[in-house]
């Protein structure tokens, strides 16, 4: 089985992958039936380093909200790009404040590139940790963002929802299969955020958007403190309910 991936690692940047990417989502398709009314935002963290855990959390909690977090098992306490990633007592933390704690593979494996028999037991595998603590993951994000037919195949029907990286809104008949979603990441990852809520104001729909870690010296995949605080501020400030993806999905 793919040992965890704690160093940067460059997900399929061939011609044949960005094909792929946008193909498949013709393929294996779950349209979604929302209830929300008016404009709703989420707060998503991939991988979870620390950061992630504490300072995103603590700022979305002083506005009273709270998050989603993509977890790998296989990751905790592993040193990486980003930052240490948090460990099971810190992802334990992180639920009993009332955050949703959710599936991003236990390897952080490219399912782009893998079987459906390895994606399906990697998934497995990272769900039991986290079910064993009290956190049953019940929403998915693919690592990286690498979506493949096998891969939707394989998840459709273990998670509520399997979320991607490419930006969009989410309004009723959307794939639950590969959700769209926002970076909050690099020099114009805040003004990119801050666009994308005022899109779903306008359409009265869902966002969702995911960062990383969250320090003041961010990598090119986080962002700051403040940064991630202004985005909530903005969202409240123009009436946006936060919510997390399964409260949203409920």
């Amino acid at each position: 089985m793919q040992q965890p991936q704690a160093q940067p690692y460059n997900a399929d940047s061939s011609l044949f992958g960005k094909v792929r990417r946008r193909v498949v989502r013709l393929m294996h398709r779950r349209p979604a039936r929302l209830s929300h009314n008016g404009p709703v935002v989420s707060f998503t963290f991939d991988d979870v380093p620390i950061s992630g855990a504490e300072a995103g959390a603590a700022t979305l909690e002083t506005a009273g909200a709270r998050g989603t977090y993509y977890v790998c098992a296989g990751l905790f306490d592993q040193p990486g790009d980003m930052g240490r990633y948090a460990n099971q007592s810190e992802i334990a933390r992180l639920s009993d404040a009332g955050h949703e704690i959710a599936c991003h593979t236990h390897s952080h494996l490219d399912c782009g590139l893998s079987d459906e028999a390895a994606i399906g037991a990697d998934a497995d595998r990272n769900a039991e940790v986290l079910t064993a603590f009290g956190a049953p993951p019940r929403h998915f994000a693919y690592p990286y963002g690498e979506v493949s037919p096998q891969a939707k195949k394989a998840l459709k029907g273990r998670y509520g929802s399997l979320r991607a990286v490419h930006s969009g809104i989410i309004r009723d008949g959307s794939d639950l299969n590969q959700l769209p979603a926002v970076g909050i990441e690099g020099p114009d990852g805040e003004a990119e955020a801050l666009r994308w809520i005022d899109r779903a104001v306008d359409q009265g729909a869902w966002v969702i958007l995911y960062t990383h870690d969250v320090r003041e010296n961010p990598s090119k995949y986080g962002c700051t403190p403040a940064a991630l605080a202004r985005i909530v501020a903005h969202a409240q400030a123009r009436g946006v309910a936060i919510r997390t993806v399964g409260e949203v999905l409920a």
